[in-house]
Formats: C-alpha cells, structure tokens, sequence
C-alpha cells in the first residue's frame, strides 16, 4: 500500500456529502484534489442527487460525484490526501453510514486488488452502489469494474431509481467531464 508507483496511476474516486452546502463542499473538494502534489485530475462526473444508503433514518439527500485521477502516490498516500480533505470540511466517523459533511472514498487504483482491511480494492461495495456507479457511467460510458461494465451495474443497484442528475455540478466549473 506504501509501494510509489514507478509510472502514473489511473485511479477512481468518489465523493459525496449530505451536511450543509453539500454541492459547495463537493465542487471545494475537487478543487483541493485538483491542487493535491501528485495527483491530476483527468475528469469529473456531473453531480448526482441520491437518497442515503443505509445508516440512520431521516437524512438529506447527498450530492455525489466521481473523479478519474492519474496519480504518482501510493494507494497509502492517496487515501491519506483524501482523509485530509475530509478532515478540512470537519469529517466525523461516529455513525456507519451517517450524515457527512464530506466523504471521499477511493474505488479503484489501476487494476490494484487488496484486502487490506485500511483499504480495500476494489472499493468493496462500489459494484452495487449506483450513487456511485451512475456518475461514473455518466463520465467513462464504457468503464468496467471487476469486467463488468459500470453503467450495467449502476441499472441492477438497489438504489438506481433514486440517482438524479444535478445541473450546474462541480464538473461544470471547469471540465464539464472532460479528460484533461
């Protein structure tokens, strides 16, 4: 997890939150992710207006997204910048699956595979998540995930009927989902 990569990375990211201006915090991370030594963004997402999966009843909605990286850090390092900008929009851990102001989870790096219980990848349950599986459809229409294309995972997911596009998403800034 530790190892730096001898050559760039390709690497998937999700991010979402559901605390406060949860479409702010998004575009603010990927502007931090975009400023992150190491890391270029390649693309992102349009935003996702989703139910919340699992965790206490009575949340908010979540603004979601997917970015595509290519990186030289190390999954370790990766994961470490993306606790960081969590914990600079005052991330808390106290409730499984609960509201946050911001969550950002890596879902694959390369074609990387680990069960390291800090980081596990594929991410574990990206392949039945469509909040996170349909802006990444949206961005990559011909992506895979573990061989099976993301955009046929994000229709079977339990939570595929509650995925809405969102105009004016952080993607619109700058990239519009291009790859730069």
């Amino acid at each position: 997890m530790d190892g730096v990569p001898a050559a760039p990375v390709a690497a998937v990211l999700a991010l979402g939150a559901n605390l406060g201006d949860a479409a702010a915090t998004v575009a603010q991370a990927v502007r931090e992710l975009r400023n992150t030594p190491g890391l270029e963004v390649t693309g992102v997402s349009p935003a996702a207006r989703t139910r919340p999966v699992g965790g206490p009843e009575g949340q908010p909605d979540y603004v979601n997204l997917v970015l595509t990286v290519s990186t030289r850090l190390s999954p370790a390092a990766l994961l470490a910048a993306a606790q960081g900008i969590e914990q600079a929009h005052h991330r808390t851990r106290e409730v499984r699956w609960g509201p946050r102001t911001l969550d950002i989870d890596v879902i694959t790096y390369g074609e990387m595979t680990s069960d390291d219980p800090v980081l596990t990848l594929p991410h574990p349950r990206a392949h039945t998540r469509a909040f996170v599986l349909a802006p990444w459809s949206w961005l990559e229409p011909e992506a895979t995930l573990s061989g099976e294309r993301v955009a046929d995972l994000a229709a079977q997911a339990d939570d595929a009927g509650s995925v809405t596009r969102v105009p004016g998403g952080a993607e619109d800034e700058d990239t519009a989902g291009t790859v730069s």
